[in-house]
């Protein structure tokens, strides 16, 4: 799992994104889910961004495990909320229940 402040560190100029800003761009990668190389997928967000600022946001949505990069480098988001709910009553799994 990475270490948010250890990413916060290796950048003296990282911003901290803003939640609206983490949403946005979790949005774009769901929609567009494979499409995408990471610098392109900066390129084409919505709303402009700083590069350091989108790359601690990629960093945070892959330590989640929401997105992975293919072996070609592509963005492909992964989470899957339905087989969440499935899964989140087992007794293997830790979750925080609503």
């Amino acid at each position: 799992m990475i270490n948010m402040k250890a990413v916060y560190k290796q950048s003296e100029f990282a911003r901290s994104p803003t939640l609206q800003t983490v949403l946005m761009v979790e949005k774009f990668i769901e929609s567009r889910s494979g499409e995408y190389k990471k610098t392109e997928l900066f390129h084409n967000l919505p709303k402009k961004v700083m590069w350091q600022t989108f790359q601690i946001i990629i960093e945070y949505l892959e330590s989640i495990h929401k997105i992975v990069l293919d072996k070609e480098g592509y963005i492909v988001y992964i989470w899957n909320p339905v087989f969440f709910e499935k899964v989140k009553n087992r007794p293997a799994i830790k979750s925080k229940k609503p």
